[in-house]
């Protein structure tokens, strides 16, 4: 589908061809990639000591390719904070694909995806940095160590991102990091998920007859809290979306009910946004984790608590199936 729009829409506004190219080696590439993020992403199944080992090896290599590169460029390189946005690969911006394009070493999350990796050059050297809940592959504090590590050789680093690198994505942390270095920083924003999976699932987060205003959470700060205050939480004219919330859905409804919204408080839960394998289901504050007992989603999952949820309660179903495949 993707290719087939490609080749009849790009030509006329692609003379150069550029982008011809670059789609080309994406789908040659996809396979091969696919296959390496999958080696590179069973870490859960791994032991300790194996993956201490992939670790320590992962962080002290580097590809020939790089290594040469290296020796023939003076001073320190360039990194690059990229959004890769929430998970379909027409949604990379074209910036984004430009940067990843011209990489010397790209370190990536746990949810960019395939295709989006297919964009790096073959020569550059990869690395999975990724977090989920309870699985930290490479701690924070060690990825900062590698942009400046690889930067510092001279070398033009990608950190890409899942979403938006400022939104609930640590890249300011890596930014400060980087200037404290001496390195320079270029952010590259992506589509966040809270745009991109609510409107894949046809929630509009403002509406004039629902909601006036949006509140981004986390699921929790890192002192296990919600991070706003019960009068933020509670006004009925907004929208809420948590980020990172699945885990925690049954504390999360019992204490907006707590702050003062009412138990028949729509709520909706997108799980895969954007991708083919999206997911939405929808309940209330006092529903929602009966509907989940019965209907089980993984992560990432996007949770939107508000009034602006009745507008996809009125929409299709084929409605919501042809954003994801279209």
């Amino acid at each position: 589908m993707i290719a087939t729009r490609i080749n009849t829409e790009l030509p006329a506004m692609d003379s150069g061809g550029w982008w011809q190219r670059l789609y080309r080696r994406w789908f040659s590439s996809e396979k091969r990639l696919s296959e390496k993020r999958s080696s590179e992403r069973t870490t859960s199944e791994r032991t300790t000591s194996e993956r201490a080992s992939s670790e320590k090896t992962a962080t002290e290599k580097i590809s020939p390719a790089i290594k040469k590169s290296s020796t023939s460029i003076r001073g320190n390189g360039k990194v690059f904070l990229v959004g890769a946005g929430p998970g379909d690969p027409e949604l990379l911006t074209l910036k984004a694909a430009r940067i990843l394009a011209a990489a010397d070493v790209v370190l990536y999350d746990r949810l960019v995806s395939t295709a989006i990796l297919a964009l790096v050059p073959a020569r550059a050297h990869t690395q999975y940095v990724g977090k989920c809940s309870g699985d930290h592959h490479v701690a924070q504090a060690e990825t900062e160590q590698l942009l400046v590590h690889y930067s510092q050789q001279g070398l033009q680093v990608v950190r890409l991102k899942g979403g938006d690198p400022f939104l609930f994505g640590r890249g300011g942390e890596e930014m400060q990091t980087l200037w404290r270095a001496g390195i320079e920083v270029e952010v590259v924003p992506g589509i966040t998920a809270a745009l991109g999976c609510a409107a894949y699932a046809g929630i509009p987060l403002t509406h004039r007859d629902y909601a006036s205003s949006v509140l981004f959470l986390t699921g929790c700060n890192q002192h296990g809290d919600l991070p706003a205050s019960s009068e933020a939480l509670a006004r009925r004219d907004q929208t809420l979306v948590i980020y990172m919330g699945l885990a925690r859905m049954p504390q999360l409804c019992a204490s907006l009910q707590q702050c003062g919204l009412p138990a028949d408080w729509p709520v909706a839960l997108i799980a895969q946004g954007t991708t083919s394998s999206q997911q939405v289901l929808t309940g209330t504050l006092a529903t929602i984790n009966e509907e989940l007992a019965v209907m089980p989603l993984v992560s990432p999952t996007l949770v939107v608590v508000g009034r602006v949820v009745e507008v996809l309660l009125q929409q299709p179903a084929r409605w919501v199936a042809a954003s994801v495949d279209s």
